[in-house]
């Protein structure tokens, strides 16, 4: 097959992009950090939306997206300084009775399948905003790591943030999706799951997962706030659920009819293209650190 030059100066145009922005806020501070990842959050929201409205749903988007909102920030303000301004019960008081409003508009509502619409708006919150919250809380669990680091700068002191976790994390998925591609290119012969994703094999993502855990051999040099054995089992956690994370949503696409989630990253699609497996892996990180701390 013939390179087609515009779609590959596209693509790497815009994956250049893609990477330092994100690198830039993860790196930065804890402001431009969870700045970011508010609006691909949000945006992530409204992918998952358009999604659902090709599934036969028809959310209820505004007070979806208006406690998905108060969901990040109540991660944002919890995690930081800030919750000596913003009464953190306040907000949570907030989300609840906003997904409970969620049910009243069903009620109101003369659309036959009201209970389907309900499941879609909790859905999309649950699968496009919580993984982002949890992410916070990921980049704020070394709550000693700001009084160590402290520079006298009320804004770069804002949060215990240590963009290492989140960094690794990332790198770690990174490595993944490529080692998989290219190990599964060259000798993947078994399909993973060919009625999700026909191009998956078991060689890649076996591959993938003894490349990957090298690859945190690395990380463990430069982030040693996690032990190299934390680092091992966070890379197991990406193999196994970043995948799954990636066979969930190619399974919502296909059953939505779509290629991709969205278009706002020219040549990549959207945002649930290109977060699909931190959107899995982040939880499950998570719960983990919390068990060896």
């Amino acid at each position: 097959m013939a390179l087609n030059l515009k779609t590959f100066t596209t693509r790497t145009i815009t994956a250049i992009v893609f990477v330092t922005v994100l690198l830039t806020c993860i790196c930065y501070n804890y402001l431009s950090f969870t700045a970011l990842f508010f609006i691909v959050s949000v945006w992530g929201l409204y992918e998952f939306y358009q999604l659902s409205e090709k599934l036969g749903a028809k959310p209820y988007k505004p007070i979806g997206y208006l406690a998905g909102i108060c969901m990040f920030g109540y991660s944002v303000v919890i995690n930081s300084n800030l919750s000596l301004f913003f009464p953190t019960e306040n907000i949570l008081a907030y989300i609840l009775v906003l997904i409970f409003f969620v049910f009243i508009i069903a009620l109101f509502d003369d659309h036959k399948n009201t209970v389907l619409n309900i499941a879609h708006t909790l859905a999309g919150l649950i699968y496009a905003v919580l993984p982002f919250m949890i992410l916070v809380n990921i980049s704020c669990t070394d709550k000693s790591y700001t009084f160590n680091h402290a520079t006298g700068n009320a804004l770069e002191d804002l949060a215990p943030y240590n963009f290492h976790y989140v960094l690794g994390i990332i790198i770690l998925i990174w490595s993944s999706d490529v080692f998989a591609y290219l190990v599964g290119s060259f000798i993947g012969k078994h399909k993973l799951y060919e009625r999700i994703s026909p191009g998956k094999t078991w060689e890649g993502s076996i591959g993938s997962a003894i490349l990957t855990i090298g690859c945190s051999f690395v990380i463990a040099h430069f982030y040693p706030e996690l032990p190299l054995k934390h680092w091992v089992s966070i890379s197991v956690i990406v193999c196994v659920f970043g995948t799954i994370g990636d066979l969930v949503e190619s399974m919502l696409k296909r059953q939505a009819g779509v290629k991709d989630s969205g278009k706002i990253m020219p040549g990549h699609g959207g945002i649930l293209d290109r977060f699909d497996s931190l959107l899995f892996v982040a939880p499950f990180i998570y719960a983990y650190l919390t068990l060896i701390r």
